[in-house]
């Protein structure tokens, strides 16, 4: 009796193994076809967008760099207008050039940053002649003067100046979004184009020009 069941638990173990081992084996399999597949829609999707994202040319950077002081020269100018200011258009406009222009400097900076290329620094008392040689820039002695304006005075210099100081961020941006390789750079330029556009026509009527 004793041998009779041990002959039958034997034969019992002998078959959970066989059938163990054909598991183990057609695991093996699918996992030896995962290996030689492509890589995961999620893994390539993730590595191209990233590479996508940080293409880029020496216009994009070039533009950037001009684009930061410039942006920057416009909201001190917007600044102004708080104290200064007597037309109630002149002062929405100011705010509303602030409110665009502060997070476009931001998100320009964080392109330099991420591309490891210098970011233009800003300094208390922006030194206006280093950056008068570019399209659309006020110089020191013109700042001051807007500085020491209050009234309609002001109003009428704000205004003129900032027209100019437009036209030049059109003609930088239509010069990046021409010749600019980042994606998000040339939307921003198209941004800048339309937006500033409209900003200029709206300032040129309020100085009686259109």
């Amino acid at each position: 009796m004793r041998t009779t069941r041990t002959l039958i638990r034997r034969a019992c173990l002998a078959a959970v193994a066989v059938s163990a081992a054909l598991t183990l084996t057609a695991c093996g399999g699918d996992s030896e076809a995962g290996d030689s597949s492509a890589p995961s829609p999620s893994v390539s999707a993730g590595t191209s967008a990233g590479s996508s994202a940080g293409a880029h040319n020496a216009q994009d950077v070039a533009f950037a760099q001009g684009m930061i002081p410039h942006h920057r020269q416009a909201v001190e100018m917007a600044g102004l207008a708080d104290g200064r200011a007597s037309s109630p258009e002149v002062k929405d406009l100011a705010a509303r050039i602030e409110k665009a222009q502060g997070p476009e400097i931001t998100t320009m900076t964080g392109w330099l940053k991420t591309w490891g290329e210098q970011v233009p620094e800003a300094m208390p008392g922006m030194d206006h002649s280093a950056h008068s040689g570019m399209a659309g820039m006020m110089d020191g002695a013109d700042m001051e003067e807007l500085g020491k304006a209050s009234g309609k005075d002001f109003d009428s210099m704000f205004l003129t100046m900032m027209v100019e100081h437009h036209e030049g961020a059109v003609e930088m941006a239509t010069t990046e979004k021409a010749k600019g390789e980042h994606p998000a750079a040339k939307a921003m330029s198209g941004d800048i184009i339309t937006a500033q556009n409209a900003e200029i026509s709206e300032m040129k009527k309020l100085l009686g020009e259109d």
